[in-house]
């Protein structure tokens, strides 16, 4: 899929409300798993015990924790989308943050999402709310449902 790329904020405020074009499937290695492990201190075995997770875990193999998907947000709307004039944009925040589905390693994700809410925000930026839904390959339930919020300055 073709990056959306948009002039400005104001070509951008047309797609208030409108769906974004489903994003590139990304494979969920285990050394993502593990490298976000390491970045959080959290080395639960369901996350990085490969041997053990064959085991004991219901799903015979290791999960992805279920943040790592919130924190693939920015990066995946970031492979969507591209306002030309945005000199810097930073996370602000999260709503309604679900996991209806756990992300087995070398599951296949990919962002689907719409812009939900755009506001001014001081001078020269907006603040936008984006739907966000994290799809697994081949599974009905979503990884992670979230209204994502972003601030962006041009």
């Amino acid at each position: 899929m073709a990056k959306l790329e948009i002039e400005d904020f104001e070509a951008f405020r047309a797609l208030e409300g409108k769906s974004l074009p489903e994003g590139n499937w990304i494979t969920v290695s285990q050394e993502m798993i593990n490298d976000f492990a390491k970045a959080t201190g959290d080395h639960q075995w369901i996350h990085v015990d490969v041997e053990k997770a064959r085991k004991h875990s219901p799903f015979k193999k290791p999960v992805a924790h279920g943040f790592m998907s919130v924190s693939m947000l920015s990066k995946l709307l970031e492979d969507l989308i591209k306002i030309k004039s945005v000199k810097m944009g930073v996370n602000y925040g999260l709503n309604k943050v679900r996991f209806p589905s756990p992300v087995l390693v070398d599951s296949r994700l990919r962002l689907v999402g719409s812009i939900a809410h755009i506001e001014e925000y001081g001078d020269k930026g907006l603040k936008v709310v984006w739907n966000c839904t994290v799809e697994i390959e081949g599974n009905d339930k979503p990884a992670c449902v979230a209204e994502f919020i972003s601030l962006m300055f041009s």
